[in-house]
């Protein structure tokens, strides 16, 4: 009887986990999808990265995909309660790191303690972006963005007003150092935008 109650507890700990986390769903971010053009949410990010992983998990061999795509899956469970931070806003970074410990101590709480300490585990490693898998996964979650605004006018770029310099900046250190090879593509994504708002925005030669 002892091992019968022990089994629903701990399994009535795993569904209020997974309760919880369709909070997510309600978290709304900066970028908007390419159909819709409207926020797209932080379940939908994670989902997307989730699958970058598993599309382009072959750049970057030796890596453990499987570890890459739960930690994918876990990094932005946080913002149920910490909501998301644009990558382009101002903010506090240590007050943001506060709650967002406070967050995972909560959220990840709620699991058994074998699956809490796991989850906490593969959170924090994204965090610190020491391993390989972790440069990875933190490259993608910059991809993602960004191949988002270049088919969507511009995205947050056009909204905050970024220069193409600036993007460049913001993208390039954290995608070359986790998908070493694959910035000269990325690049030409960015250059080409920028290129066709020049053109959009040039006056129309005079007709003679």
């Amino acid at each position: 009887m002892d091992d019968v109650t022990d089994d629903a507890s701990a399994l009535a700990r795993r569904f209020a986990f997974l309760a919880e986390i369709d909070g997510l769903k309600a978290v709304l971010r900066q970028n908007r999808t390419i159909g819709e053009r409207r926020r797209e949410n932080s379940a939908e990010h994670s989902w997307h990265l989730a699958m970058f992983a598993l599309v382009l998990g072959d750049r970057a061999p030796g890596l453990d995909l499987n570890r890459v795509v739960a930690m994918l899956l876990v990094h932005d469970i946080v913002e149920v309660d910490a909501g998301d931070v644009p990558i382009h806003g101002a903010y506090d970074a240590a007050a943001l790191a506060l709650v967002e410990e406070a967050a995972a101590a909560r959220i990840f709480g709620l699991l058994p303690e074998p699956q809490r300490d796991r989850f906490v585990a593969l959170w924090r490693e994204f965090e610190a972006s020491e391993t390989a898998e972790a440069r990875f996964a933190k490259a993608l979650d910059r991809l993602q963005p960004l191949l988002l605004n270049t088919l969507t006018e511009g995205g947050t770029w056009a909204e905050n007003g970024l220069t193409e310099a600036q993007v460049m900046a913001r993208y390039r250190p954290v995608i070359e150092r986790g998908i070493p090879g694959l910035w000269p593509f990325v690049e030409a994504l960015v250059r080409r935008h920028y290129q066709g708002r020049a053109a959009t925005a040039s006056p129309a030669a005079p007709r003679r």
